[in-house]
């Protein structure tokens, strides 16, 4: 079972890295899932993650409290709704541009219903 997490976790930050240069990609998400795979498979990876002084502040922030901070909010927020303004723009079918706004509604409720973290950034 070990070694199935560790493929997962190895896949989710592979994921995670593309989403740092894929506009469409979600990093943060993908990070927090390889992190989880990795407290189950391999402590020094995870300890790796965690600390890394890029990605480890948002997963840390997640792991202690449960948080996203209020600037990884608005930076998801705006990208969903830079993301609905393309489709519109492109010419989107109503009906995906429906689906859009009711998946998007979803993962911005989930988003802004976390609380910010012991500093509130």
């Amino acid at each position: 079972m070990r070694g199935l997490w560790l493929a997962a976790g190895w896949l989710f930050l592979g994921l995670g890295l593309l989403g740092v240069v894929l506009p469409v990609l979600p990093t943060t998400p993908f990070l927090l899932l390889a992190a989880a795979c990795f407290a189950r498979s391999s402590p020094r990876l995870h300890g790796w993650l965690v600390t890394h002084p890029v990605f480890g502040p948002p997963i840390r922030n997640w792991e202690e409290n449960g948080a996203i901070s209020r600037k990884a909010k608005r930076l998801a927020v705006g990208s969903m709704a830079a993301v609905l303004v393309g489709s519109v723009a492109a010419g989107a079918p109503w009906k995906l541009l429906l689906a859009q706004v009711a998946l998007m509604a979803i993962g911005a409720g989930f988003v802004l219903t976390r609380p910010d973290g012991p500093s509130g950034k």
